[in-house]
């Protein structure tokens, strides 16, 4: 069981706690957190997290082929997970979305993650 996130924040449950997702939506959870999050920000556990936010150190015509390295190494840890395809599409002002597809089990995982390189 996960926490949920929205927008970086916790939900809350309404009742003073915060609320749990199992399942895939935890799987989904679990995977956004790992993709938002920068890696070796956390000394204790430094393999958490993704180097997207890199990006922009490369140049353009090799963002592509980083992005999807960057989220390969960032679900390494994950079980069963697959990762088919990985579109950056850059915006003004040094935003970029990252869309991922994944398999998990043979099922179809799309995923969207908002980065700032």
């Amino acid at each position: 069981m996960e926490l949920e996130l929205r927008n970086g924040d916790y939900v809350p449950d309404g009742v003073g706690g915060l609320r749990r997702v199992s399942g895939r939506e935890a799987l989904t959870q679990r995977i956004l957190y790992r993709l938002t999050a920068r890696r070796g920000a956390f000394p204790f556990w430094e393999t958490l997290g993704s180097r997207l936010w890199e990006l922009g150190k490369h140049p353009a015509a090799e963002r592509p082929a980083a992005a999807r390295q960057y989220v390969a190494e960032a679900l390494t840890e994950e079980p069963d997970i697959e990762v088919e395809s990985v579109t950056l599409h850059e915006a003004p002002g040094g935003r970029a979305e990252v869309s991922v597809s994944l398999r998990h089990n043979g099922a179809a995982l799309p995923l969207t993650v908002e980065v700032t390189m």
